[in-house]
């Protein structure tokens, strides 16, 4: 991985890993966050792209399409794709909790207070 990825990768974990019963491993060879034994969210294997479990791709691409896209490869699945070099943490962080909490249990969803 670029430098630049280890940096993604960093935010990624200090932004995911206090939430209740998230894990990490790796999917298709690359760092992915878990709940529920279900993915959420991945970097993709070009290090500089994130797969993020999203309802709102749509909206996403229609308000930012310079950070949000998707593939023909996740048209039929609630994933939107994030340029990470293009997007802002500030605002990232609600897409990644709220791609959490579409996957936590109501127990999770219980443990978890705003931070």
């Amino acid at each position: 991985m670029e430098d630049a990825a280890f940096i993604y990768l960093q935010f990624l974990r200090n932004t995911l890993l206090p939430l209740p019963g998230v894990t990490e491993k790796l999917c298709f060879g690359t760092p992915a966050f878990y709940v529920n034994k279900k993915t959420f969210t991945r970097i993709w294997e070009d290090g500089e792209t994130l797969v993020v479990g999203s309802t709102e791709r749509d909206n996403l691409i229609a308000a930012n399409p310079n950070v949000y896209f998707v593939t023909d490869h996740y048209l039929n699945y609630d994933y939107v794709l994030v340029h990470l070099a293009q997007a802002d943490p500030e605002e990232l962080k609600p897409l990644l909790i709220q791609a959490w909490k579409n996957r936590a249990t109501k127990k999770l969803l219980g443990d978890y207070t705003d931070r």
